[in-house]
């Protein structure tokens, strides 16, 4: 399946969830800019808030995999998907490339959240928390999002794309409450592949759709 663009992917997965979610106490987390743009199109249906968990993946050299992804409170989470042992190889291979990765992709968030659209965990407390991507290719990031929330106590995990891999669905199966996802892939092409747009906004431009989402409500 694709896609014109993020705003009519997002406008597909609003259909599915504004039934059972529009008076329910929900709040949309992106895990991207991309993302934020599926978001919006969700939040503004449900009447909810619209935020964004940064998250930096870490790729591995020469590889179409990731080591893991950092998340805002600077917690590293390593890719579930390859086996202890073969992590413990391109950890020991790649030691001070992933120290400094994780310096950098820290450094980057922190400049990120000097902008604005730091994530209010009071927010999400109790309420239906849909975790939204424009395309999940692996589980870097879901697992460094689950770190990151599972402190939270959430009434539900709602996880909301319209595109993942099959390697992202096992995974999201294994963390989530309810999947809406509108195409799995086997052989995941990249996220923007699947959209005939492709132009995401910056983060400012992000930042300023996040701060602005209860006047679009719909």
């Amino acid at each position: 399946m694709y896609f014109e663009s993020r705003e009519e992917a997002g406008i597909k997965l609003a259909v599915q969830l504004f039934d059972t979610y529009r008076y329910e106490n929900c709040a949309v987390v992106s895990l991207t800019d991309g993302g934020v743009i599926v978001g919006e199109q969700i939040a503004s249906a449900l009447h909810s808030v619209l935020t964004m968990l940064l998250v930096e993946k870490i790729e591995i050299p020469g590889e179409h995999m990731s080591f893991g992804a950092i998340s805002q409170n600077g917690s590293f989470s390593y890719n579930s998907s390859i086996s202890e042992g073969e992590m413990d190889e391109y950890t020991n291979e790649y030691h001070g490339y992933l120290e400094e990765q994780k310096r950098e992709s820290f450094q980057k968030i922190n400049r990120l959240l000097g902008d604005g659209g730091l994530i209010d965990r009071d927010m999400l407390r109790d309420h239906v928390v849909i975790l939204v991507s424009d395309g999940m290719s692996s589980s870097a990031e879901l697992d460094a999002a689950m770190d990151f929330l599972r402190p939270i106590r959430l009434q539900k995990l709602v996880i909301a794309t319209p595109v993942a891999s099959v390697e992202a669905v096992d995974r999201l199966h294994m963390i989530a409450d309810e999947l809406h996802i509108l195409d799995v892939k086997d052989n995941y092409l990249g996220t923007d592949h699947y959209y005939n747009q492709n132009v995401i906004p910056s983060h400012e431009e992000t930042v300023a759709k996040i701060n602005k989402i209860v006047l679009n409500w719909r």
